[in-house]
């Protein structure tokens, strides 16, 4: 995604969203109304891939997230996105990078021992919000005075860092139009990202990754990685700042795709923000890092040529970086 204003903007609905504290943590689930609800105990028996494994799936998911080699919308099902997490983490732990969950893997993955799955109670903020649908159409989008949630399902989403089908799935029947209501979550509280030294983004397998002093990968998210219209721009470049919840700048003669009725319009902050939360600015004219309204999209479709990863990921990597740290973009 291209062209926008660097003048970071608070963005009331989404710290709301995002800073609300778990309220407990349990050892188990006590309702198994969804197989998924034994995450918290579960041990892969076989493939990973296999139905008799989703809730081994889902707590590998979540430890991986942790772990900041996450697999983007944590969705309990396997995919490219957590096939390719685990291959980095096993990489990482100088395992053989298959991207399989063997033994070794698994053992190393839960010295995290902190559970998959904790309790989360609605709170009447919550329930309040403002939810507000979203236009598909840009000229729409700049009317509205925010881009914030549509909906609670979409927000809790975003909190827990997982697909809104999830959270369903976990808890069949909750009512989240009452304060109170306790829900199943995916536990994803992590430390947070120690600096970078540099950047690297990997068209081979939609990712960026995060390097440390010695050169050594400790952080790898999926990304969209442009497309065939607006390819990655390949080569070294340094970061140049960061933008939180920022305005974008939509110019339609930068869009190859966009509508010929189209003008120029200044789109509100807001998680369903074009790029999302965050804009890491690159030194490449109008390319940046940047976060999405769609976190089940990234790793699987292309981009306008910049880097898209989900909204946590983008925030997660804003904090490691600063002016003048590399960025590597590579095929």
């Amino acid at each position: 995604m291209k062209q926008l204003s660097m003048k970071p903007v608070l963005h009331a609905a989404l710290l709301l969203a995002l800073s609300a504290p778990i309220c407990a943590f349990a050892q188990g689930p006590q309702n198994d109304a969804s197989p998924l609800l034994r995450a918290n105990d579960a041990q892969p028996a076989g493939d990973l891939k296999d139905d008799a494994n989703a809730a081994a799936r889902l707590r590998a998911q979540v430890l991986l997230d942790r772990a900041h080699f996450g697999p983007g919308e944590i969705d309990g099902r396997w995919g490219t996105n957590t096939e390719r997490a685990i291959a980095a983490f096993q990489r990482s732990r100088d395992l053989d990078a298959t991207g399989a969950m063997d033994e070794a893997t698994w053992r190393a993955l839960t010295v995290d021992t902190s559970p998959a799955l904790v309790e989360y109670r609605l709170t009447a903020q919550d329930v309040a919000g403002p939810y507000t649908a979203i236009p598909d159409d840009m000229m729409a989008k700049a009317a509205l005075p925010q881009l914030g949630f549509a909906s609670l399902a979409e927000a809790l989403g975003e909190r827990f860092h997982a697909s809104p089908a999830l959270i369903a799935a976990l808890n069949p029947g909750a009512d989240l139009t009452r304060e109170g209501t306790t829900l199943w979550v995916p536990n994803v509280q992590a430390n947070a990202l120690a600096k970078a030294a540099s950047v690297v983004v990997d068209k081979s397998d939609s990712s960026l990754l995060l390097r440390d002093a010695q050169d050594r990968v400790y952080a790898r998210f999926p990304a969209s990685t442009g497309s065939e219209h607006d390819p990655l721009p390949i080569g070294r470049w340094t970061i140049k700042g960061v933008a939180r919840d920022p305005h974008f700048q939509y110019n339609p003669k930068l869009f190859w795709d966009a509508d010929p009725g189209h003008a120029k319009a200044k789109i509100a902050p807001g998680p369903n923000n074009p790029v999302g939360v965050v804009w890491v600015d690159l030194s490449k004219d109008h390319y940046g890092i940047h976060g999405t309204p769609e976190p089940g999209k990234v790793g699987k479709t292309e981009s306008h040529g910049c880097i898209r990863l989900t909204n946590w990921d983008a925030a997660a990597v804003a904090g490691a970086v600063g002016p003048g740290t590399p960025a590597v973009l590579q095929q």
